[in-house]
């Protein structure tokens, strides 16, 4: 189902059919304010599985983050952060950032690295953020790529549909996405380190 919301006031109706979805197991293609991303809710670890195989990835291997809803959501899912981080952190969420941080027991054991940490995002897109704050669990992010030598992301959503409409259940219409991926930011050793240059830019 392609399913069009309007980016700046999301239809409720439309966002309960994306929550009875993810509720039900389901998978979608949503916008972020970077590319548009393929999840689930977290705890469903089939749905989690089906997209390791759409990506052709093993789970074990995958570098899935996870979407919350702000700064005291993240807190639920990772080790306590220093003071430096968090002001960080809030100077530049919501933003075009995957900050990896240590993961707490509350991360499901497939969003786990060997190193017990966890990549987290906070789009600011109106789209994805009413649906995880409804949900009420993150959704797990990964990025929809496109096999294109030159184009590395697909920023239509009418195109990822035609794609990718026969493997998920609701790809969302929230208008063109970008072609330039999150910013990632480690924060798990004493120095905040900047390990991909993408969209975001440290405030």
């Amino acid at each position: 189902m392609l399913l069009k919301i309007h980016p700046d006031n999301p239809n409720p109706r439309h966002i309960q059919t994306v929550l009875d979805c993810l509720i039900d197991g389901g998978i979608i293609i949503y916008p972020t304010d970077t590319v548009y991303g393929i999840g689930c809710d977290i705890y469903k670890t089939k749905a989690v599985e089906k997209i390791a195989l759409i990506k052709g990835i093993k789970k074990e291997k995958a570098n899935f983050s996870f979407i919350c809803s702000n700064l005291s959501h993240i807190s639920d899912f990772t080790h306590p952060i220093n003071n430096e981080v968090y002001k960080m952190m809030k100077r530049n969420l919501p933003g075009p950032f995957t900050f990896i941080l240590e993961a707490n027991n509350k991360v499901p054991k497939l969003f786990q690295s060997k190193k017990k940490t966890v990549g987290i995002r906070v789009p600011d897109n109106n789209i994805i953020h009413e649906i995880v704050q409804k949900l009420g669990n993150p959704i797990m992010s990964s990025s929809v790529y496109d096999e294109d030598e030159i184009i590395e992301y697909t920023t239509d959503p009418e195109l990822i549909h035609e794609k990718y409409g026969h493997l998920v259940d609701i790809v969302i219409d929230g208008g063109y996405g970008d072609n330039l991926p999150s910013t990632i930011v480690d924060c798990t050793q004493d120095e905040i380190t900047v390990i991909r240059e993408g969209k975001g830019i440290l405030q």
